[in-house]
């Protein structure tokens, strides 16, 4: 009898198979849809830090009673007090923040009173904003768990790589200390040494790490001269990196590890999950199969499952990760000579 269940961050899950957090994700609808297809857990529509900055303006230039309101006395206690302007300010942002948070929040509680799979909310993270506020308060909506999806481009010459990865550890140990449900770090590959930073991170507090997020990608428009938005979704070659390193890091990280990028058939599933992967994550699959894309997924990995006579993904789970095939320097290889050295 082939069982698919598994656990990540503690949950029980029926099969490895996550809906990843996109634009997809903002309807329980769809969410509904997604577990009569099959998904073991679904990760909601990530709220965003940009989201609630960009609100916090648009309040301000809006005509809302309490705009009007804040707006007159704004400028009245400017007027008499010039140095509340930064008070003043950090009202108009955490009404703005209370705003897009309570519009979350109710989603969040729609979503686990319509499912019966897990449900993980999301926060997008690009600084050491306040979110340790919101994971409090999505856990008391009622989410299962919490996954931060914390990108921090290392453009700025004026950080070091340290800053920038300090980030990662603050927003942690922002969230542990408010939340007693799970939670992951979804995060990039942008650090000067990934497995140090990575293993280290799995001891901060996290009880997942997705591996990886990825970012859209500027490209350049050279008929209309201007800049474009590059391939939005991943292709069926794009597993590859994330595969190398899910590989590596699975025998050394101290939490669960979610592949993500680039999986479109169940080969890649069960590939991810021989690496060391606990479960994976899709989101490009179900903007280009639908929700059906599911249950194939399922079929393929029992049917491989039976031809190996393997019962549970705990035993094939981690077989050709690094630390348990008989050449380890497979996965480290990145050079065509060293590939091929046999080629004189």
């Amino acid at each position: 009898m082939i069982d698919l269940s598994t656990t990540y961050m503690g949950l029980q899950l029926r099969n490895p198979i996550i809906a990843g957090s996109s634009g997809l994700m903002n309807n329980v609808e769809y969410l509904k849809e997604l577990e009569e297809a099959g998904a073991g857990a679904v990760v909601l529509k990530s709220i965003f830090e940009e989201q609630i900055r960009h609100e916090s303006e648009s309040f301000l230039q809006s005509d809302h009673e309490k705009a009007r309101e804040w707006k007159t006395t704004f400028n009245e206690a400017v007027q008499q007090h010039p140095y509340a302007y930064e008070e003043a300010e950090a009202y108009v942002n955490s009404f703005a923040k209370e705003h897009t948070l309570d519009r979350y929040l109710a989603f969040v509680a729609k979503a686990k009173q319509t499912l019966k799979i897990p449900v993980i909310a999301s926060i997008h993270c690009v600084s050491q904003y306040d979110w340790s506020y919101f994971a409090k308060r999505i856990q008391e909506a009622g989410a299962d768990a919490l996954e931060l999806n914390i990108y921090v481009l290392p453009s700025d010459i004026k950080r070091s790589g340290a800053e920038n990865e300090q980030v990662y550890f603050d927003v942690a140990e922002q969230v542990k200390q408010q939340v007693t449900i799970p939670f992951s770090l979804k995060i990039g590959y942008y650090f000067s040494s990934v497995v140090h930073t990575i293993t280290k991170l799995s001891e901060s507090g996290a009880s997942g790490l997705v591996l990886f997020n990825r970012p859209y990608h500027p490209d350049i428009d050279i008929r209309e001269l201007e800049i474009s938005t590059g391939q939005v979704c991943t292709t069926f070659d794009d597993y590859l990196h994330t595969l190398r390193w899910v590989a590596i890091l699975s025998g050394m990280v101290k939490c669960d590890i979610c592949a993500s990028t680039g999986i479109h058939s169940y080969d890649v599933v069960i590939k991810q999950i021989l690496a060391g992967a606990s479960v994976i994550q899709i989101a490009s699959a179900l903007y280009k199969q639908g929700p059906d894309v599911i249950p194939g997924m399922l079929k393929g990995i029992k049917t491989w499952m039976e031809i190996h006579n393997f019962e549970t993904i705990d035993q094939f789970k981690g077989m050709f990760s690094q630390k348990n095939i008989e050449n380890p320097a497979a996965f480290e290889r990145v050079q065509f000579m060293k590939l091929y050295s046999r080629i004189e």
